[in-house]
């Protein structure tokens, strides 16, 4: 299948919308989060659904309960429906680091997402969470001198950092 240009910088302003989602919720910062979707976006994430807005803000409490996590989108297919409208499906794999214990949690699953483009740029519309499967396990480090890197909760929240050093 050939795109046009115009089609390929949809699907890679697509694909950047499921990056600010993950970058918002690891870093706890909600603009950054809210900024995936568009204000009257549904998200169905199992133990919540409704509005995505109000699911960012209970983001920002229940992943407190983690010193830090790590969403990570894998396989991310894009199928755009016309100029305005898309489907996403995406692979995630989420390595949540308990706050409390030295524990990492393991979310693996998928992202369903419908896509509108307003006024030329792209938001999830509407999310459903399709939960694979959870794994829980203690850490176990390696043996480096790991202490001397920035630990993972250095910049969380990071509401306003800019990416980068």
């Amino acid at each position: 299948m050939s795109y046009t240009a115009e089609q390929l910088a949809d699907i890679h302003a697509i694909e950047n919308v499921a990056k600010r989602y993950s970058r918002g919720v690891d870093r706890l910062d909600a603009e950054c989060m809210k900024s995936a979707y568009w204000p009257d976006a549904v998200d169905d994430h199992g133990v919540f659904v409704g509005n995505a807005w109000e699911f960012v803000d209970h983001c920002m409490v229940s992943h407190l309960r983690w010193r830090s996590t790590m969403h990570c989108v894998y396989n991310h297919y894009v199928e755009l429906i016309d100029a305005d409208n898309a489907r996403g499906e995406s692979y995630n794999v989420t390595h949540l680091f308990r706050a409390d214990a030295d524990v990492m949690d393991t979310w693996f699953g998928r992202y369903l997402d419908r896509y509108e483009k307003r006024e030329g740029e792209w938001r999830i519309a509407h999310r459903v969470c399709v939960h694979e499967g959870t794994t829980s396990g203690p850490l176990n480090p390696m043996p480096i001198a790991s202490d001397r890197f920035r630990q993972g909760s250095f910049d969380r929240p990071s509401a306003g950092r800019l990416v980068g050093p």
